[in-house]
């Protein structure tokens, strides 16, 4: 539940949850429109889901938007946050507005950009097309791949590996001890007379 739904952030900011689910459930989508650009034929379940990429564009813009303002406007959060948090931020941003411009505005040649990432996949090279907006998006796409493995956005894993998501919650039930903790002297009972 808590990776799907973000359960914990519910329970503690309302707010951070809605921008939070809007941001990475419109980039799920986002990310998965993406798969027709590397496939051919098409996928039936992404051709299925591309009604919903405009929307989930803008809901991982807003969420990315609502985010930030959090950031900068509530002043507990704005006094832990390093320079960095909102550089990833503002990279994530540059990002989805890049790719909105493109869907909205500038109309890259979706035809040559196909054939250009068909070839990538398959080392058949073709010619990139040359619009300003896509090789805006795509160095920064680029940029976000490189920082990607060394920044706080590496935080989905962990979900996984968190002892406090993973261990069970009953200590006053039954007392958990290491196995090397079980060879040394019980100090729970005082023998000094006190």
């Amino acid at each position: 539940r808590e990776v799907v739904f973000f359960e914990s952030l519910f329970k503690g900011s309302k707010w951070s949850w809605l921008f939070g689910w809007l941001f990475h459930f419109g980039m799920l989508i986002v990310l998965a429109q993406h798969f027709r650009y590397f496939t051919q034929p098409v996928w039936s379940w992404v051709v299925m889901i591309q009604w919903v990429g405009s929307y989930a564009s803008f809901a991982m813009f807003a969420g990315l938007a609502g985010l930030w303002a959090r950031r900068v406007l509530v002043d507990r959060i704005r006094y832990i946050s390093a320079p960095s948090d909102h550089l990833m931020l503002a990279l994530l941003l540059a990002i989805a507005g890049s790719g909105l411009v493109m869907k909205h505005s500038s109309h890259t040649d979706i035809v040559s950009l196909k054939a250009f990432s068909l070839g990538l996949v398959s080392f058949d090279w073709q010619p990139l097309p040359a619009d300003a907006p896509l090789l805006v998006h795509l160095s920064l796409v680029i940029i976000l791949m490189l920082i990607f493995p060394f920044s706080k956005l590496l935080h989905a894993p962990g979900v996984f590996f968190s002892p406090t998501r993973n261990m069970r919650d009953n200590p006053r039930e039954h007392r958990h001890v290491a196995s090397w903790a079980k060879e040394l002297p019980d100090r729970t009972s005082s023998t000094d007379g006190a």
